[in-house]
């Protein structure tokens, strides 16, 4: 489907951060945009500049209800979800009915409309893996009554039903499996490992490493993730696939460069590590190299300069009460 093709999409969670960045890069490529999000985790403030856009609306609702898009719509990118660790014990049930529910209200309304639905999953499929990297074949290890198994079951479950809408009904669907991914409007308080080493040591405060530190991700700058996805909206492929940096970095030295960055004199201290919490994470992106041509192309360094920024500039407006 040539990218022109998609002349009206519906951004589900459009007002988070990442769903935030996706509708202006849909407007870029010359896209009407619509947004339904519920703003349990989005901002308002994330989308601000849109809103005067003649081809930008926006809608305050929440996707587990009944959805209903007037007129036509060519896509459905479907990112509307509570995802932050912290958010698995604060939200559980809006997780798994976002994940259930929510997705298949998206998928319901992509039949009814011939719109390719492309649904946000997540590295979280995989659980504390065993296998690094990961490729898409690997089953995961997950465990579905822990802590984060609200997260890690709902997106599951969220592929399985897309897949089976594919099969069953015939709708044209793309998954994509996000990869730890920074950049600006990340909310302040989000509890990911990237804004809390930002927000504790612009503040001075001390900055929370949990276990030893050793455990690694794979941090993605957001405009290579969206780059990566608006390939795949775009392209023939149908089933899951990776989209992540290569740029794998333990939590130590994440929180090392973060404090230096900022020229903070906070110290590191150490807290327990979580239950369930991943060991490695980084994707294996064999298909998205194959198929999308695609990889990062922003370096880690790079990208944390520029969210630094961000940091910097939210903190102050936070603390001005703007």
């Amino acid at each position: 489907m040539a990218a022109r093709s998609f002349k009206r999409v519906l951004v589900t969670g459009g007002a988070g951060f990442i769903g935030s960045h996706l509708c202006r890069r849909l407007l870029e490529e010359d896209c009407e945009v619509l947004v339904f999000d519920n703003l349990l985790t989005g901002n308002m403030a994330n989308i601000a500049e849109l809103l005067g856009h003649p081809k930008f609306s926006f809608r305050h609702y929440d996707v587990t209800n009944y959805l209903y898009v007037d007129g036509p719509l060519d896509a459905i990118l479907h990112f509307a979800s509570p995802a932050s660790p912290a958010d698995f014990e604060r939200l559980p049930i809006e997780i798994l009915k976002v994940g259930s529910l929510g997705t298949h209200k998206a998928l319901g309304l992509a039949k009814e409309k011939g719109a390719r639905l492309l649904m946000a999953s997540t590295s979280e499929c995989y659980g504390d893996p065993q296998v690094s990297p990961q490729p898409e074949t690997y089953l995961g290890n997950v465990n579905p009554v822990g802590i984060r198994g609200v997260y890690d079951e709902a997106k599951r479950f969220a592929e399985a039903m897309t897949m089976a809408y594919h099969r069953h009904h015939g709708v044209d669907v793309r998954i994509v499996r996000i990869f730890n991914t920074f950049g600006p409007r990340m909310q302040i308080d989000d509890g990911r490992a990237i804004p809390n080493f930002f927000t504790q040591a612009l503040r001075g405060d001390d900055v929370t490493v949990y276990g030893d530190g050793s455990q690694t991700r794979s941090i993605c700058y957001v405009d290579d993730l969206v780059e990566g996805i608006w390939r795949l909206l775009g392209s023939d492929y149908i089933g899951p696939m990776n989209i992540g940096s290569q740029a794998e970095i333990s939590m130590l030295q994440l929180a090392e460069k973060i404090v230096g960055l900022c020229g903070s004199q906070s110290r590191i201290v150490h807290k327990e590590l979580p239950a369930d919490d991943p060991k490695v994470r980084r994707p294996d992106i064999t298909l998205a190299r194959k198929h999308l041509d695609w990889e990062a192309k922003v370096s880690a360094d790079e990208g944390l300069q520029r969210t630094h920024e961000y940091f910097v500039g939210a903190l102050k407006a936070r603390e001005s009460g703007a």
